[in-house]
């Protein structure tokens, strides 16, 4: 008769390999969109930032009428 080893290690087991992988890719995709997020702020504060130096030198100097 012939007998089969059967491995019960953790990782042996269906599915458990494939579950690290995805929540592996979680964890990394947190990071990456945490970062993309800071960045696009940094760059949406610069982008208004310009905008308001344009619109303060396109304005004309106003002066009171009386002087």
């Amino acid at each position: 008769m012939n007998a089969l080893a059967v491995s019960q290690g953790l990782l042996d087991q269906p599915g458990t390999v494939a579950f690290l992988v995805i929540f592996g890719m979680g964890v990394i995709l947190f990071f990456v969109f945490r970062s993309m997020a800071k960045h696009l702020r940094k760059i949406q504060m610069a982008a208004r930032a310009e905008a308001e130096a344009a619109a303060k030198a396109s304005r004309p100097d106003r002066r009171p009428a009386g002087e």
